[in-house]
C-alpha cells in the first residue's frame, strides 16, 4: 500500500437467492450515480464492517466450517466471524428492509422491532476479495448465500428499505451478469451459479468445495482457494 491508498476495511454483502422449479433469482440493486465507490453499479446488498457490529447478539454463530474459512489469511484487525457476518445481515436490513432472524433481543434496527436476533447459521461463506491499490476506498469484500426460504416475512416487500440501493429487484440468476455490473460482483455471481447448479431448487444449498479468495492488497495480487 502507497501513502496515497486508502486504509483496507472490511465489508460483507448477501447474495439472496430464491430458488423455484422454474430457476433462481438473486437480489440485486444498483448504487446512486453519486456513490464514490461503484456508482451507478448493479451490486448485492452489503457494505462495509464497523466496530458496533461485534456486539449484535445472533440467533445463531456462523457455521463451523464457514468460521475457519474466515480465519484464513488474516489480516491486521481482521474482525471476528460473527462480527463480519452480523454485518452482512445488518446490511441487508439496512438496505432491502428484509431480515433473517429467529426470535431474540438486542437486534440491530429492524430485527429489534420485530423480536428478532440475526442468524448467522443461515449464512454460507461462498467468496472473498481484497480491493486494489489505487482505488478511492479499499475494502476486503466477503461475500455470503443466504437462501430466500429464511427470510422473515414477504421477501418482496422493500417498504422498510433506505435509499442507498434503487431499482431492488429479484433478478433471474441467468440473466444477472446481463446488466451493469463491476467486474467482482460478475465473477462472484458464476460462483453461486455454480453452486445452485449443483442440488435441485429444493434441496439445501451445499458447501462451497473452497472459498475463491483475490488477495490484492498490495501491487503482487495473489489468488488461492480457502477450503
Amino acid at each position: 500500500m502507497t501513502e496515497a491508498d486508502p486504509p483496507i476495511r472490511d465489508a460483507a454483502s448477501i447474495l439472496v437467492l430464491r430458488r423455484g422449479p422454474k430457476g433462481a433469482d438473486v437480489l440485486m440493486g444498483m448504487r446512486g450515480k453519486a456513490a464514490v465507490f461503484m456508482p451507478s453499479k448493479f451490486v448485492f446488498p452489503g457494505g462495509a464492517v464497523d466496530r458496533e457490529d461485534a456486539a449484535i447478539p445472533l440467533a445463531r454463530p456462523l457455521a463451523r466450517p464457514h468460521r475457519d474459512r474466515l480465519l484464513a489469511e488474516p489480516r491486521d484487525g481482521t474482525p471476528s466471524p460473527d462480527a463480519i457476518a452480523a454485518a452482512a445481515l445488518r446490511e441487508l436490513a439496512e438496505e432491502t428492509g428484509l431480515l433473517i432472524g429467529r426470535p431474540g433481543s438486542g437486534g440491530p434496527a429492524g430485527f429489534a422491532e420485530a423480536g428478532l436476533a440475526p442468524d448467522a447459521g443461515a449464512l454460507s461463506y461462498l467468496f472473498r476479495a481484497i480491493t486494489p491499490p489505487g482505488r478511492p476506498r479499499r475494502f476486503d469484500a466477503h461475500f455470503f448465500v443466504a437462501d430466500a426460504a429464511d427470510i422473515t416475512g414477504d421477501p418482496d416487500d422493500f417498504s422498510a428499505a433506505c435509499d442507498e440501493l434503487s431499482h431492488l429487484h429479484w433478478v433471474a440468476l441467468t440473466e444477472a451478469r446481463a446488466l451493469d455490473l463491476p467486474f467482482i460482483t460478475e465473477v462472484v455471481l458464476a460462483e453461486l451459479s455454480e453452486l445452485a447448479d449443483q442440488v435441485r431448487w429444493d434441496e439445501p444449498l451445499p458447501l462451497p468445495a473452497s472459498v475463491p479468495f483475490f488477495d490484492n492488497r498490495d501491487h503482487a495480487p495473489r489468488f488461492v482457494q480457502i477450503a
